[in-house]
């Protein structure tokens, strides 16, 4: 026979218990909600996306300073090791006007920039393949930095990743360039600083072959 108060009792204490559960859940994700959006507003009033990553192709040409977005991501779609992502993100956050380069330990930063290299070689599949197959390429070796600006006269921070002909940036003019933005003068800073770090502490940097 079926004890019909027994079993009322077990679909009462399971409501109960999955219902704590549930509603703790809610709490748990309304209060992320709330401190993400804190956060993503905090962001935007200081104008520092430290969650985005950035990166550019800077070179000079007719005598001006060209600046290209080569791509924009969120920072672990880069560096799918959240730990890598969070230690980026806390390195740029210490960078310096002096010094836009990330301060992260000499033995790890190969790894650091391995994988902009590789995010960067992968949008130049087409030019490998042709060069592979004997079709006409152009190709020329880079200089890759992680950097994040820090400077009064930029719109926002984020972290960046700055891709240089490595004969530019080893010979960099001794005039300044003419600007395409007044704001750009901050980049000219960083590019004469990166060029000293490259002769200082070329650990920093990675080089690689780009065709196209």
């Amino acid at each position: 026979m079926i004890n019909w108060q027994h079993v009322w009792e077990t679909i009462l204490l399971q409501v109960h218990d999955h219902g704590s559960k549930v509603l703790t859940g809610a709490v748990l994700m309304g209060l992320g909600w709330l401190v993400g959006r804190r956060r993503a507003r905090a962001d935007w009033t200081k104008k520092a996306f430290f969650d985005r990553f950035n990166m550019s192709l800077n070179t000079i040409q007719g005598g001006k300073l060209l600046i290209r977005t080569l791509s924009e991501k969120r920072l672990e779609d880069v560096y799918l090791n959240a730990v890598a992502a969070e230690r980026v993100k806390a390195a740029a956050q210490k960078t310096t006007t002096q010094d836009s380069t990330l301060p992260l330990p000499k033995e790890d930063y190969w790894y650091y920039l391995n994988p902009v290299l590789n995010e960067l070689s992968e949008q130049f599949a087409e030019g490998f393949m042709k060069q592979n197959l004997q079709l006409p390429t152009s190709c020329a070796s880079y200089l890759i930095a992680i950097t994040s600006e820090c400077d009064a006269e930029l719109r926002m921070r984020k972290v960046r990743a700055m891709v240089v002909q490595k004969s530019l940036l080893t010979q960099l003019p001794a005039e300044p360039p003419n600007l395409e933005n007044k704001n750009h003068a901050t980049r000219w800073r960083t590019l004469q600083q990166l060029a000293a770090e490259y002769a200082k502490n070329p650990y920093k940097f990675l080089e690689l072959e780009l065709c196209v």
